[in-house]
């Protein structure tokens, strides 16, 4: 795994986004990260995972400077793919929690709310969010449903549409979040609710959780991304492409 650290435990495996600084997503850790789901789905003897990052940043969502290189079909095949890892995390069965070191917005919170459990460090400037109306990305459906289903509809509405990004209290405050743990406690805190979890039947776990879900899963769209194919079209009209451009020259220039 060239952006992902596996740190296996006796009966659990915790995966560590490890890409640069700031765990931006690309093609190859969205198929990365595919890939080790679905091997701990298949295994056996792996009852759970956690899903964290690094000091300050869990991640910060889209690689917008790699991204904006991608040829059409090369964006087709990550939103499908980016869509197809969110599907696959909704409907994992075992247990999944995440464990919130930093900064979480937009692509790091859809990582994020498809966990049972949330712990974020504590930190004034940590946030977390959907913020893709914000920056110009249009959001899916199947991401609504998930806000709609932690936080509920109304707050929901509002939030996607001002594109809001929360603080660690008032992710909270909102439900977006179970708990602020300081940040050298936060995979330890993650890992304390997990083994609570496998201290149950794993098939009763598992069938309780897909119960609780049930409406959420019901109202998911497609089965291989297709409800990133809006975000895929409007990638290419030419005012949100300037914005981009601009954004990357801003932040080439502050490096």
């Amino acid at each position: 795994m060239n952006t992902l650290k596996i740190i296996k435990k006796e009966d659990y495996t915790i995966v560590q986004m490890n890409r640069g600084k700031v765990n931006a997503l690309n093609y190859e850790m969205v198929q990365e990260l595919r890939q080790v789901f679905q091997d701990i789905e298949n295994d056996k003897n792996v009852m759970g995972a956690i899903l964290t990052g690094k000091p300050h940043y869990f991640s910060v969502g889209l690689d917008l400077i790699e991204l904006y290189q991608y040829n059409e079909s090369q964006i087709e095949d990550f939103f499908s793919s980016l869509g197809g890892l969110y599907l696959q995390l909704v409907r994992f069965k075992k247990p999944l929690i995440s464990a919130i070191t930093g900064h979480a917005p937009a692509g790091g919170c859809v990582l994020a709310v498809t966990s049972d459990n949330r712990f974020m460090a504590d930190g004034d400037d940590y946030r977390i969010g959907l913020n893709e109306v914000a920056v110009n990305i249009q959001i899916s459906q199947n991401l609504i449903e998930a806000y709609n289903f932690w936080i509920g509809e109304g707050l929901a509405y509002r939030y996607i549409l001002e594109g809001k990004l929360l603080n660690g209290r008032d992710a909270v405050l909102a439900g977006l979040v179970d708990d602020l743990v300081p940040l050298d406690d936060v995979l330890g805190h993650a890992e304390n609710k997990l083994r609570h979890y496998l201290k149950a039947d794993p098939e009763i776990w598992a069938n309780t959780k897909i119960k609780l879900r049930k409406h959420w899963l019901e109202r998911l769209e497609g089965d291989d991304g297709n409800s990133f194919k809006e975000t895929t079209a409007l990638w290419w009209k030419p005012e949100i492409r300037l914005g981009m451009k601009e954004y990357i020259t801003s932040f080439s220039n502050k490096k």
